[in-house]
């Protein structure tokens, strides 16, 4: 008698949970149409991972992976996998075609990568994934510790380990390759990558966005860096010529720059937003602009993240918001979460408002 009740209550409890996925996932299917609240996500994700992002709430995310899985059958199971979870798979990033070298100084294989990059955009637009963040600045791989990226590691509240950077210190480094490499030379090879890969993004149906240059400061370790005002993006623009060319705004890049980026990172969400240039969105914040900042938690630095969340919802902007650099270490610590939470609140109060 035991054991029948048993076998019933295991058949009932097994029916029942699988019910409440089919519900659970049912519900998930229903993509929100405003601000979408993301995260940067692993490649290899666990349950717990998985689990994790149901618990947090979070609607998308983006995935940085190496080469190998430079294929339409591997992005398609992760984002099977992740809408299985009731998550949006937003992006999937190849790092070796993100702040190349090769791409961005145009050295020998170029022509290779220009290749792999189209078929890394045929890939998205088959699996189903029309979003990528493409950066053209050549100083983060490579580099001494700590590099021209950051010039020091310090500390932020609480004593959370985080970036430094001093251009003092920068402008003595050596040069980080074989030659100065001008500002010309950079568009030049810019003008290249992007008139040649545009076209297999509009027939994917991929959009890409331009993150700037971090820090957004004329050259760093003999390489200039372009994109790190407004007025190189609206140059950009024209020589993209296309719909599906655009922005990531990292807002602690602009940050960063202060008056010099030409338009405030409030400003830039405006302009961009109305354009409908505007994808993705880097929500990060910084003790100070140039020539000397240090990475901060979303709530402790120098800009009023609020008024940048407030005009992303002003333009209707329906992409991803994700947590940067966040002090003390990304995903999958507590700080991250901290800052997932922290975005929501501001992402419910513009919404409210």
């Amino acid at each position: 008698m035991f054991s029948m009740q048993r076998r019933n209550f295991l058949r009932l409890a097994t029916s029942s949970a699988a019910a409440g996925l089919l519900a659970y996932s049912a519900a998930q299917t229903k993509r929100p149409t405003g601000i979408k609240l993301g995260t940067f996500f692993t490649d290899k994700p666990t349950d717990d991972d998985l689990t994790m992002l149901r618990h947090t709430g979070v609607e998308a995310v983006s995935i940085w992976t190496g080469i190998a899985n430079n294929n339409a059958a591997w992005m398609t199971q992760m984002r099977r996998k992740l809408e299985a979870n009731g998550v949006e798979i937003y992006n999937i990033g190849i790092i070796d075609l993100h702040c190349d070298p090769t791409l961005v100084l145009g050295l020998n294989g170029v022509d290779q990568k220009i290749e792999q990059y189209k078929a890394y955009l045929a890939n998205l637009g088959q699996a189903g994934i029309h979003y990528t963040t493409y950066a053209h600045m050549a100083n983060i791989k490579n580099q001494p510790t700590p590099g021209f990226y950051a010039t020091s590691n310090g500390t932020t509240r609480g004593n959370a380990p985080t970036r430094e950077f001093d251009l003092a210190v920068a402008k003595k480094l050596p040069n980080s390759f074989d030659k100065v490499y001008h500002e010309d030379h950079i568009w030049k090879t810019f003008t290249r990558f992007i008139q040649a890969v545009i076209p297999h993004a509009e027939k994917a149906k991929v959009r890409i966005g331009l993150h700037p240059d971090d820090p957004p400061v004329d050259s760093l370790g003999g390489v200039a860096r372009v994109f790190r005002n407004f007025a190189a993006y609206e140059r950009a623009f024209e020589i993209a010529k296309s719909d599906n060319f655009g922005v990531c705004l990292c807002v602690g890049t602009w940050g960063e720059g202060g008056k010099d980026m030409g338009r405030s990172p409030i400003d830039a969400a405006l302009e961009f937003g109305k354009r409908g240039r505007l994808w993705k969105v880097h929500f990060r914040n910084v003790s100070s602009p140039l020539p000397r900042f240090k990475e901060t938690f979303v709530d402790n630095g120098y800009m009023d993240m609020y008024q940048v969340m407030a005009a992303l919802k002003k333009v209707n902007f329906t992409g991803i918001v994700i947590p940067d650099h966040v002090p003390g270490g990304g995903y999958p610590q507590a700080n991250s979460a901290y800052t997932i939470g922290y975005m929501k609140a501001l992402r419910d109060r513009a919404n409210a408002s």
